[in-house]
């Protein structure tokens, strides 16, 4: 889904981690830009939410669920697996 294009990518690690490298077209999400996400964003949308190891965003992505988002899913493995499988594709 990110391949084609067709789902929306959160990533939802520390500014800090976000910064230091995240996937290509990856939004930051976190405490201060989460209201505007729930507001703006498209819940129609396919999401992907993105964390370190696949566990935090479990529950992220069931939160966003619950705030309108209909097909939401939690990368497993996060950011760490992706980056094992595709070391040189962070922005």
């Amino acid at each position: 889904m990110l391949d084609d294009g067709t789902a929306a990518l959160v990533d939802i690690r520390d500014e800090q981690s976000f910064a230091g490298g995240h996937i290509k077209g990856a939004t930051h999400l976190n405490n201060v830009s989460l209201p505007d996400f729930i507001v703006e964003g498209d819940p129609d949308v396919p999401l992907i939410v993105c964390c370190y190891h696949g566990n935090s965003s479990q529950q992220a992505a069931s939160f966003l669920n619950e705030k309108g988002f209909e097909d939401v899913y939690s990368m497993d493995g996060g950011f760490e697996a992706w980056r094992a499988q595709y070391p040189f594709e962070t922005a």
